[in-house]
């Protein structure tokens, strides 16, 4: 069936146990029937197949006395959560062919902190070799690589052995991150107050450390970061909120990338208030509100853009097709009311042109938010 690309990031071993003798290619045709539209189009297991982030699903099976078992690997490149509902959805299959079948997810493995493993022990290994020979020089070179070797050797914090730095009783501040792989980069570049969620669930032991601390959550830039984060923020006190760039994940970034983001970090009440905040409030004035329905009835079914200053004055009228490009250029813009969807590309670039506010006919998939520009439909506006 093939090896375990080096790409992937994650193993989901499953155990499979069927009530008849079947072959290796019926129990792989029954994961993917029977996971068919399960979890939508965006995890198609046929899909996330063609395009590399699943790879080839192996089947180890034996046959014994009319039933038969075996494991199934299944090496996955998707984020953590991704990964997860992928190995929940295939303990859903019951049937391989005519014959009943159970599936169990026996351990999602993490290639990649096993490299690590191996690194760091090879890296020790050298090291000592190097000091019984080395000059002075050589001696001082190799102080500075077994600084960077402890700087991401992790502890285990509270009762569930939490991923963490070593700061995180010491500082007032704590940095909530995701995983595992987040706290081991964050150390990297010097963040030694950083502790990991290890899931989608808030530890306790993250709850009691958030009564006490100032508190940043820094999450992934995608799908799976916003859930975490909506999950952080209903049980745990959170002060500040920071995301890494669309697509990417904490463990991915640099030690600039991480800098800028966490200097980007906005206060709790304002993210929720960027979220739920009604246009009559987000709009200061009588005036405003009524200068945004005019220019909304003004522009429905126009496919057109009315580009406001601060004082909603209008500086400019631009066809949709050229919106992104105008404002990349445009100086002084405050707000933009258009006929068309808000996508996740003008949000970024309204938010790199420090643009406040963009009104659109609807908001298309945005998953990821920038807490310093507001959004509206014409719906959100006219029923104001």
């Amino acid at each position: 069936m093939g090896g375990t690309p080096t790409t992937a990031k994650y193993i989901v071993r499953a155990h499979v146990e069927i009530d008849g003798v079947v072959e290796k290619p019926d129990v792989i045709g029954a994961i993917f029937g029977q996971t068919e539209g399960l979890l939508g189009e965006e995890l198609d297991l046929r899909e996330l197949q063609k395009s590399g982030r699943i790879g080839r699903i192996q089947v180890d099976l034996e046959s014994r006395g009319g039933k038969s078992t075996g494991e199934i690997i299944i090496p996955s490149s998707l984020d953590r959560v991704e990964t997860a509902l992928i190995a929940a959805a295939i303990e859903t299959v019951d049937k391989v062919g005519p014959c009943a079948a159970r599936i169990t997810i026996k351990s999602i493995e993490d290639v990649r902190q096993e490299k690590r493993k191996k690194i760091i022990e090879r890296a020790k290994d050298l090291l000592r070799r190097w000091e019984s020979e080395s000059s002075l020089e050589l001696k001082e070179m190799i102080e500075e690589v077994a600084k960077a070797v402890r700087a991401i050797e992790i502890q285990k914090y509270g009762p569930e052995g939490l991923p963490a730095g070593p700061d995180v009783d010491s500082s007032d501040t704590i940095i909530v991150v995701e995983g595992r792989a987040d706290v081991i980069n964050m150390l990297r570049y010097g963040y030694r107050n950083v502790i990991a969620l290890e899931g989608a669930t808030v530890p306790e032991t993250v709850r009691e450390l958030c009564k006490r601390k100032t508190v940043i959550a820094f999450v992934d830039g995608d799908r799976g970061g916003e859930l975490i984060l909506k999950e952080l923020l209903q049980v745990a006190k959170v002060d500040y909120i920071a995301r890494a760039p669309p697509g990417k994940e904490v463990e991915e970034l640099s030690g600039k990338e991480i800098a800028k983001c966490l200097k980007n970090k906005v206060p709790v009440e304002q993210w929720k208030a960027g979220e739920r905040m009604p246009a009559a409030e987000q709009l200061e004035t009588v005036e405003e509100l009524k200068s945004v329905k005019d220019s909304i009835e003004e522009l429905k079914g126009t496919l057109e853009a009315l580009l406001f200053d601060e004082n909603w004055k209008v500086l400019k009228r631009v066809a949709v097709r050229d919106l992104v490009e105008t404002l990349q250029k445009e100086e002084g813009v405050h707000a933009v009311v258009f006929d068309g969807v808000i996508t996740q590309r003008l949000v970024e670039t309204a938010s790199s042109r420090n643009i406040k506010m963009l009104i659109g006919a609807r908001v298309g998939n945005v998953t990821n938010r920038p807490a310093d520009v507001m959004l509206m439909t014409f719906e959100d506006v006219m029923a104001s």
